[in-house]
């Protein structure tokens, strides 16, 4: 008996261990140290993102002199459809677009804003006379990224959105279940020197100042499972309970039998 006893005890040690606590799983906490009623601002300003193949930009031209060239950088203009859904003009393997009336622009490595000025230079020098202004606009169509691991939503996600941070973009994929570590969320991200990984604890509110709380397109968000996943044990004290509950039971039953032997 007291051999039945002790196997019981060492369950409900197994019990309390095994359990999911609540502080894994709960989004942006605040420190000790945070008042209940601070006011905390996000670091909006990233560093300006760099073009990339395969991503898919919105052109508009507004108020030319020229109606057919406004109608060529109409709003639904273009040649590609991104991830996003949004119609636009794709940067190709070589890292050009092609647009109408001017043909292929360098367009990788730039920003937006470079880009924009570029193609600005280029219809001045081409169509207008240089003290004109033109009101020419280049915007990503939107972001696509890829969520693997303990995800509701694995694979390509994408938002009509030019900026969107971690938490929005796991949400905007189906979250993350109870079994998933929030604690060290990784960003698998493309650079032009090469690929590098960022880790994110979404559990500590301090997460906005990080600099990769705004993700970016071809970005991978890669959520490990916390180890109750692993072992198997329940996802909640009842269903861990339940589990042990079995397990102890086919002990507690083998070591009667062997007692009597």
């Amino acid at each position: 008996m007291r051999k039945a006893t002790l196997v019981l005890i060492v369950g409900m040690l197994i019990l309390t261990a095994s359990c999911i606590p609540l502080n894994k799983i709960t989004y942006l906490q605040e420190s000790k140290s945070t008042a209940t009623d601070s006011l905390m601002t996000a670091r909006r300003l990233q560093p300006p993102y760099r073009l990339q193949v395969n991503d898919v930009l919105n052109i508009t031209l507004a108020n030319s002199p020229d109606p057919n060239l406004t109608l060529a950088f109409a709003p639904n203009a273009g040649e590609a459809t991104s991830g996003a859904g949004t119609i636009g003009y794709g940067i190709d393997i070589r890292g050009d677009i092609r647009l109408p009336e001017i043909g292929k622009v360098k367009a990788i490595g730039l920003t937006t804003e470079e880009l924009q000025e570029k193609i600005k230079d280029i219809l001045l020098e081409k169509y207008f006379k240089q003290e004109e202004e033109l009101f020419l606009t280049v915007k990503l169509a939107g972001i696509s990224y890829t969520m693997v691991g303990e995800v509701t939503g694995t694979g390509q996600q994408s938002v009509q959105k030019e900026q969107i941070n971690i938490i929005e973009a796991i949400a905007a994929g189906g979250g993350v279940p109870v079994t998933g570590d929030l604690t060290a969320v990784k960003i698998i991200r493309n650079y032009p020197d090469g690929v590098k990984v960022h880790k994110l604890d979404l559990t500590d509110l301090d997460v906005v100042y990080s600099p990769y709380y705004y993700i970016q397109p071809n970005d991978m968000i890669v959520v490990d499972p916390l180890p109750q996943k692993v072992i198997g044990t329940g996802t909640t004290g009842l269903s861990t309970f339940g589990t042990i509950v079995t397990v102890l039971s086919a002990l507690v039953t083998s070591i009667l039998l062997f007692t009597r032997l």
